[in-house]
C-alpha cells in the first residue's frame, strides 16, 4: 500500500460536517485513513468575480492501492455525492477533495499534477500536513515545515478552528 496526502475544504451549508462525510465517503470506499488533522479555519485563496465566505480545511493521511488516477476519479466521486457543483474558479464549495501527494510520485498528465500544483504556496494545504508528518518533505526533499517560514506562507492566516461559527 502506498502512503497519500488528501486535502479537505468547505465553505458553504455545515461545513464541519461536509468535512466528516467526505472523510466517511473516503473510508467507505477503501482508503485506509491514518491520521487527519485539525481543522483550520481560512480565508477564500485567489480573486473572486462575488464574495466567497471563509473555508474550513484539513488533511488526512491514509493508503491505498488505488493509481492516482483511480484515486482522483475516488475524490470525484466523493465531491459529488457532497453536492459539489462547479462553480467558478476559487469558488464556494460544499466539499472539496485534493490529492496532495502520492507516495513519492512526481506525475504530470492531462487530468493530474503530483505533488499537488500550488501545494507549496498554500498554507491552509502545508499547516494541516506538518501537523500529521512534521517531518514531512516532498518528493524533491524540500520540508514541508521549510515551506511554512517561506514569508509569503507565513503571512497567511490559518486559524485552529474551534467549532464555533
Amino acid at each position: 500500500m502506498l502512503t497519500v496526502y488528501l486535502g479537505l475544504g468547505s465553505n458553504l451549508g455545515d461545513r464541519a460536517a461536509n468535512l466528516r462525510a467526505a472523510i466517511d465517503r473516503l473510508r467507505a470506499a477503501s482508503l485506509r485513513i491514518d491520521a487527519v488533522s485539525s481543522i483550520y479555519e481560512t480565508a477564500p485563496m485567489g480573486e473572486t468575480p462575488e464574495p466567497v465566505p471563509t473555508y474550513l480545511n484539513c488533511a488526512l493521511r491514509a493508503r491505498t492501492l488505488l493509481q492516482p488516477e483511480a484515486l482522483l476519479d475516488l475524490t470525484q466521486q466523493v465531491e459529488a455525492a457532497g453536492g459539489r457543483t462547479p462553480t467558478f474558479r476559487w469558488g464556494p464549495r460544499t466539499i472539496d477533495v485534493d490529492l496532495l501527494l502520492y507516495d513519492s510520485l512526481v506525475m504530470r498528465s492531462t487530468r493530474l499534477v503530483l505533488p499537488h500544483p500550488r501545494l507549496r504556496e498554500r498554507a491552509f494545504v502545508l499547516r494541516p500536513l506538518a501537523e500529521l508528518a512534521p517531518d514531512l518533505a516532498l518528493p524533491d526533499g524540500t520540508p514541508v515545515a521549510d515551506l511554512l517560514r517561506l514569508p509569503s506562507v507565513a503571512a497567511q492566516e490559518v486559524t485552529a478552528w474551534t467549532g464555533a461559527g
